[in-house]
């Protein structure tokens, strides 16, 4: 018997075992497989209403090159035909195609050889001849619906397998990223310890202040100057400092330059706001030993 292939449509009768097939779809394809042309016949016309792809071969062998050329779901074999006996024919399919979901429709009970393939999972069910039509219809509905659960099963597990990847590859690219972040890190506050120790060793005093105009740094020579360095951190440099600072109000807020007197001795003052070429806030007061005051 030749290989058919036939697209069956539903029938004016009864509700269709076979679910409704969404629009787009690709065909739920059924392969029947029989050397009697009478029961190939009677299973398409049966199952003509349910909207099944049906594709048919006459032997193992022919179904084995319909498998090799199809995408099939659901096989419905007999069991004793030319060549090679449907269990074997179910057993070679289930190794090469294990997607597919197998049912052995038989007028023969050969228990040994059966139950050898269904023990093996080679078989979904084993059906007899003559079979009951409704409940012939049921089982291969059945079959096709398990099909669609297992392809839904490997179609979420790919996209979760692709999400996961996906996720792998923005985890390393914020690992790396934070890593970069962070050898950006030690490279600022290794710059900024040098700068600190540059300043705090200068022979020049050198005071910082925040934002707010509150003292957050003086180095050595500054405190050297004003003798009780230690207590000026973290006082409003107004305040602590008056009469360095004449009493301004936000020193530092802009750039200025004049001459002051500490204990007697001339000094040029010279304020300078930062953040001009950084991220820097505050402002850095510098003092330099000169002539009289005017």
């Amino acid at each position: 018997m030749d290989r058919h292939d036939e697209q069956v449509t539903p029938g004016a009768g009864g509700a269709a075992a076979g679910a409704q097939q969404a629009p787009g779809a690709r065909p739920r394809t059924l392969l029947l497989v029989d050397d009697e042309q009478n029961i190939v016949s009677a299973l398409k016309r049966l199952l003509r209403r349910d909207q099944y792809h049906i594709l048919t071969a006459g032997s193992g062998q022919e179904g084995m090159e319909v498998l090799a050329s199809n995408v099939v779901d659901v096989i419905v074999s007999d069991q004793r035909m030319p060549g090679m006996l449907g269990a074997d024919f179910l057993r070679k399919a289930k190794l090469l195609y294990p997607q597919t979901i197998r049912i052995m429709l038989s007028g023969y009970t050969e228990l040994q050889a059966v139950t050898d393939a269904v023990n093996e999972g080679a078989i979904f069910k084993f059906l007899t001849k003559p079979w009951e039509d409704q409940q012939l219809r049921e089982h291969i509905a059945e079959a096709f619906r398990l099909k669609g659960i297992d392809d839904d099963n490997v179609r979420l597990n790919q996209q979760l397998r692709e999400a996961n990847l996906a996720l792998a590859a923005a985890n390393a690219a914020m690992q790396a990223l934070v890593r970069q972040q962070q050898h950006q890190i030690s490279r600022d506050e290794v710059s900024l310890g040098i700068a600190r120790e540059l300043l705090q060793f200068l022979p020049l005093p050198v005071i910082g202040l925040d934002d707010e105009g509150m003292i957050a740094f003086i180095n050595v020579a500054a405190a050297t100057l004003f003798e009780r360095g230690a207590a000026l951190l973290g006082n409003e440099a107004v305040l602590a400092l008056p009469h360095l600072f004449r009493g301004q109000e936000a020193p530092g807020a802009t750039s200025a330059q004049y001459l002051a007197a500490i204990d007697g001795q001339p000094y040029a003052v010279a304020i300078y706001p930062m953040g001009a070429h950084s991220q820097s806030r505050g402002s850095l007061v510098t003092l330099s030993r000169c002539g009289a005051v005017s």
